[in-house]
């Protein structure tokens, strides 16, 4: 069966895994669903999620997120561990994939759709029943296998160009990809739009045969995790609402960097950051 809330019309609809992340002394809820759903509602959207949920914590932090969700005995559960020469990441269970049957007819006109896999969860390719104004790709997801010991390593992506071509926009951490600049290059050529965030020193966006590097405002860094999601909520939004990848680049630049400045869901902003950083780009 699924959990159902009210199925009201939605803005902003994201289809991928919330995620239990072990931290020292317990869980938090992670995910690309839960950054970039809780940004989106800063941003003012009504916002609904697909994912599924095994219920080992109540998710108050997402209160005013409309979700459906798929009963499962343990949501994906990841454990990140920081190391001087980057992220070692295990991922201890895998919740069930998310079939596109399970979004309501109404959710599947949003203005705004983000495929936001973790785990390979979601295809990458809509059906033709889903008319988004915008799609939005995250590609972290479909760029990480793991082995028997639960080990999380980048691998390759068949189907690249099929879904890249028929996004509007994607996002991905050079990381994703171990820093290969040739599957950034094949993903560009496949892509209308592509950003490629590379932590503290900013990202590249590739348009129209164009591109730029962004580079964020100097902060203190205290956690990065979630950053890519926030920035890719924040993004997806910006480009939609006036058809300018650079000024949603300058936008979700900022947002971002905030949200690295504190730990956790904590690096969400705030809808009175949002309005600072709209003035600042404005």
């Amino acid at each position: 069966m699924l959990e159902l809330t009210p199925l009201d019309p939605v803005d902003y609809l994201i289809i991928g895994h919330l995620t239990c992340d072990i931290i020292p002394g317990g869980l938090r809820l992670g995910g690309a669903a839960a950054y970039s759903s809780l940004t989106a509602k800063a941003l003012g959207l009504r916002v609904g999620i697909v994912t599924a949920w095994g219920n080992e914590f109540p998710l108050t932090q997402l209160d005013g997120i409309r979700i459906v969700s798929v009963p499962t005995e343990h949501s994906t559960t990841f454990e990140n561990i920081y190391t001087p020469t980057g992220r070692v990441q295990y991922i201890h269970h895998v919740a069930p994939k998310l079939d596109f049957s399970l979004v309501p007819e109404v959710w599947r006109r949003a203005p705004i759709i983000q495929l936001a896999p973790i785990a390979q969860e979601v295809e990458p390719v809509l059906p033709s029943d889903f008319r988004p104004a915008l799609l939005g790709l995250t590609l972290q997801g479909w760029l990480r296998t793991w082995d028997g010991d639960h080990r999380v390593y980048p691998c390759g992506w068949e189907r690249a160009e099929e879904a890249l071509s028929r996004s509007g926009a994607a996002v991905m951490s050079i990381e994703d990809v171990t820093g290969s600049e040739e599957m950034v290059e094949q993903f560009m050529l496949a892509s209308r739009l592509l950003v490629v965030t590379e932590g503290a020193a900013g990202l590249r966006l590739f348009w129209n045969h164009d591109s730029r590097r962004f580079r964020p405002p100097l902060v203190q860094e205290v956690d990065p995790t979630g950053a890519g999601d926030i920035f890719a909520a924040a993004f997806f939004w910006r480009l939609y609402s006036t058809r300018d990848p650079w000024e949603a680049a300058r936008f979700a630049t900022r947002i971002a960097a905030i949200s690295v400045t504190r730990p956790g869901m904590e690096g969400v902003p705030t809808p009175e950051e949002v309005q600072e950083c709209l003035r600042e780009v404005i």
